[in-house]
């Protein structure tokens, strides 16, 4: 069977100073976010995936959310490039991972982009315009995920940070998330999900999905529908408008001589 990798980095101490756009500022607590980080890196490894922890970066509060800079597609890595200044030192320690995992490596250059703003889903890659996405990446990423055969659509946000706060897939392809925060009119169908939460769903197999704790009702119809749902609370993550998605790079498939390491 294929190897499958999962790259997360560590929170930093000064995760509570991460950056806050649509939510009030609430304190956070560093100990419990470590506790909470420990068990989701938990259930990636017991669904199977092998993790490869990223260098630490004490000194930037949002490097433990990995997903914002970068986007694997098959055996490329393609580099975000944000809009907040302060995230920028984020990037070389992920171009270093996805180097030694030997994937090719290319980088946004044009505009910005937070892997956060992007959903694969068979072969089609949703992208979302938003406050840290603009077009110029946008058609750069388009050109970038054609080489692997995928066709991007852009999809325009209302009122949420990325793509992801508002929807994602199950392992159906299907897409679930909130109506009110995307332009549905770019996608073939959105299921509604039972609470905002709901829309963040992680695909860790053919049957496996993985939730928040804040997600209840998603939690249990899934169930109900047969799937195999992991239930995590990322509760500090959350209050600096993280999700279950933003705390991980998935790698299907064998990108090379991934060795894990603490």
């Amino acid at each position: 069977m294929s190897e499958r990798t999962a790259l997360v980095r560590r929170p930093s101490p000064n995760l509570g100073d991460g950056i806050v756009t649509h939510l009030e500022r609430r304190p956070v607590d560093a100990a419990l976010a470590v506790s909470q980080h420990e068990a989701y890196v938990a259930a990636l490894e017991s669904a199977g995936w092998r993790v490869r922890w990223l260098p630490p970066a004490d000194d930037l509060p949002d490097g433990v959310f990995v997903e914002d800079t970068v986007v694997v597609c098959d055996d490329l890595a393609v580099l975000g490039r944000p809009r907040v200044p302060e995230r920028a030192g984020e990037i070389p320690s992920m171009e270093g991972t996805v180097t030694g995992l030997g994937l090719e490596v290319t980088r946004i250059d044009e505009g910005f982009l937070d892997g956060g703003d992007v959903l694969q889903v068979g072969n089609t890659v949703y992208a979302g315009r938003s406050a840290r996405t603009n077009e110029d990446a946008i058609c750069q990423l388009t050109r970038q995920v054609a080489t692997r055969g995928r066709r991007l659509v852009p999809v325009a946000l209302n009122d949420c940070l990325h793509l992801k706060s508002a929807m994602t897939a199950l392992p159906d392809g299907s897409l679930i998330g909130v109506p009110d925060l995307v332009d549905t009119s770019a996608l073939p169908y959105l299921r509604v999900a039972q609470e905002p939460a709901g829309a963040h769903v992680v695909v860790l197999g053919e049957k496996q999905v993985l939730v928040g704790a804040s997600a209840p009702r998603t939690a249990e119809q899934l169930a109900a529908e047969g799937y195999d749902v992991t239930v995590v609370d990322i509760g500090e993550f959350e209050k600096l408008e993280g999700c279950v998605t933003c705390l991980s790079v998935l790698i299907p498939g064998k990108p090379g001589c991934a060795e894990r390491r603490a």
